[in-house]
């Protein structure tokens, strides 16, 4: 299913999401401050999660670009 490059990038994706969402990074956002009347860690935290789900969407999507190695892919 994903090998190589996929996979190593899902796999960094992984740590890096639970690095983002683990307590001694997501503390710096812990702060009485609003942005646009939303307070910040809340808006931090589903900001973090949209990018997450972003990158995911695009590393697991990239590979539809690629070209097949189905032998039917070539014939004409």
């Amino acid at each position: 299913m994903f090998q190589g490059l996929d996979a190593q990038r899902l796999v960094a994706l992984f740590f890096g999401g639970w690095a983002l969402l683990n307590f001694p990074l997501l503390a710096l956002w812990d702060h009485d401050a609003l942005i646009w009347g939303l307070p910040l860690f809340p808006l931090a935290l589903f900001g973090i999660w949209a990018l997450l789900i972003a990158v995911l969407a695009w590393v697991v999507e990239g590979r539809a670009g690629a070209p097949s190695s189905s032998p039917q892919a070539h014939t004409e």
